[in-house]
């Protein structure tokens, strides 16, 4: 077993040399520095597993090398040692994200009983949550073998999630991929799920079919403008909903969560289908037939998401709810900023929508961008950036300021995301779109047992652009690729994040109420 790699930073280290010792003899690998700036050094080129650091130092203080520090290995726990009891001091470190705290003088049992706490606690949490997956392991498995309702299915993709994030903490990566099995066999079964029942929940022939894009207003959104008050409704594109339980302890700082539920995104699991299908209560085809003049296809020219605001005040209308509402949707910075600016503006309403589309953006800048892939290159990674633009985001400064005006808040998406791995052949003619998650034409060839397949657009609610159109969605981690320039294109989509076909990540998606605190 490797030593534990100690660092301490003291200007008075000389002193300490009997500290020093003790750690040795107890098998304890220690180096030491007496400046702030020679600590970050040593750092910056070695594995630590633990700093003590010395508040009192001349030059870069105690506070400023543990800013530093957390500047570059964020996870590493840093202990601070002080003559000071100063509340201040105590607070700011506190803050700085410190893991323990000793006052000066200090003796060696002190310092060994800091480091079992610290290092020994993320051990036994570790090994606490990989016994505890092994057991739900097999939990699971037996789950997926019955034949299992939507609602079943809602609480194993809630079980997978908690483990994937619970497992992220741990060292333990030959559960992490364990777990990745799982997913994978889960996203099996849930495949043949859909299959087999999808049509029926459309065609009303299931007596509890999930809510699903085109009843989400109608079942959960119009029962929270009963109370007084504003609604807000933020509709953050492609959010999963293991984005969404990262995010969740930053809102729960304002916010307390009343109902957190999951629905069932429509298929294409794609933007013009489902976002649309959200605001205009009705299923595609049913929008075509009723706004021709706002409905667009694939083929078609044009963006597929303009009139969002039209189909809401016509959903709304025909729901009775004659209320005053708004509608924003932002694409950039700026915009984002604008909006929170002038914030006061909305509150004059019963319901404000506002759709924010970074997540979609990142991850198709993720497909496109090499850095973006390499600041994304996995599912945790993809969930951190997520958080980390969500802290720095004018989403964060909007939410803030509904907290403040002590208003309903809704977090819900319309589709999540899938990481691709593995192509499945598919061959059409010119017109074919290009979605890698499904595919829309005439004389489409592709590899059946991948696909859920449509002949009868009109039996899953879709246009019919076509006497001979059909529509096919892939099921698991696949996506399609065409025979022509083939290993190139594999090359360059395999393990990028798409959406429009079927998996729990796309399909199963989050609609989140919350009180102000």
């Amino acid at each position: 077993m490797e030593k534990i790699q100690i660092l301490w930073a003291d200007d008075e280290i000389e002193l300490l040399k009997p500290h020093v010792l003790f750690l040795k003899e107890k098998g304890y690998d220690v180096q030491t520095a007496i400046s702030g700036d020679g600590a970050l050094d040593l750092i910056k080129k070695n594995n630590f597993d633990i700093v003590f650091l010395d508040e009192n130092m001349p030059g870069l203080s105690g506070l400023e090398t543990l800013s530093r520090i957390k500047g570059l290995k964020n996870d590493l726990p840093v202990v601070m040692i002080t003559k000071s009891e100063e509340e201040r001091i105590m607070e700011d470190a506190i803050g700085s994200k410190i893991s323990d705290y000793l006052i000066k003088p200090v003796n060696p049992n002190q310092i060994l009983l800091s480091l079992k706490k610290i290092l020994d606690n993320k051990r036994l949490v570790s090994e606490k949550t990989t016994s505890g997956y092994q057991q739900e392991f097999r939990s699971i498995g037996m789950t997926m073998s019955d034949r299992l309702s939507h609602t079943e299915w809602v609480e194993v993709y809630k079980k997978l999630v908690y483990w994937e994030l619970e497992l992220q903490k741990s060292s333990d990566q030959s559960m992490s991929e364990v777990l990745q099995m799982q997913k994978r066999e889960a996203n099996a079964q849930f495949g043949k799920f859909v299959e087999n029942n999808y049509i029926s929940w459309l065609n009303g022939k299931e007596k509890n079919p999930p809510t699903l894009s085109h009843t989400l207003l109608k079942n959960k959104v119009i029962p929270q403008l009963e109370q007084e008050g504003p609604v807000f409704l933020i509709l953050i594109d492609n959010l999963r909903y293991d984005q969404w339980k990262m995010l969740q302890p930053i809102l729960h700082t304002y916010f307390k969560t009343d109902t957190e539920d999951l629905f069932f995104s429509i298929l294409p699991t794609a933007t013009q289908y489902a976002r649309n299908a959200i605001f205009a209560g009705l299923l595609p085809s049913e929008i075509e037939k009723m706004f021709p003049n706002q409905w667009k296809n694939d083929e078609e020219e044009g963006g597929k998401n303009m009139f969002e605001d039209v189909f809401l005040a016509a959903n709304l209308k025909r729901l009775g709810k004659d209320i005053k509402h708004s509608y924003n949707k932002i694409t950039n910075h700026a915009a984002g900023k604008k909006l929170s600016e002038n914030f006061n503006n909305l509150l004059g309403n019963k319901l404000n929508v506002i759709v924010y589309n970074f997540v979609d953006m990142l991850s198709h800048a993720r497909t496109e961008m090499e850095v973006i892939r390499e600041l994304a290159d996995d599912e945790a990674a993809y969930r951190s950036i997520t958080v980390s633009w969500f802290e720095h985001s004018p989403l964060h400064d909007i939410i803030r300021q509904i907290a403040e005006k002590k208003a309903k808040l809704i977090i819900t998406t319309d589709h999540g995301t899938i990481k691709v791995t593995e192509p499945s052949k598919v061959v059409g003619d010119k017109n074919v779109n290009t979605n890698l998650r499904y595919k829309q034409g005439k004389s489409l060839d592709y590899v059946k047992r991948d696909v859920f397949e449509v002949r009868k657009p009109e039996e899953a609610y879709l246009p019919k652009q076509h006497v001979s159109s059909a529509f096919i969605f892939i099921k698991e981690d696949k996506f399609f690729a065409y025979p022509n320039n083939f290993n190139y294109y594999v090359s360059y989509y395999r393990n990028t994040f798409q959406h429009g076909g079927i998996s729990l990540e796309e399909m199963i998606i989050p609609f989140i109420v919350m009180s102000p605190k």
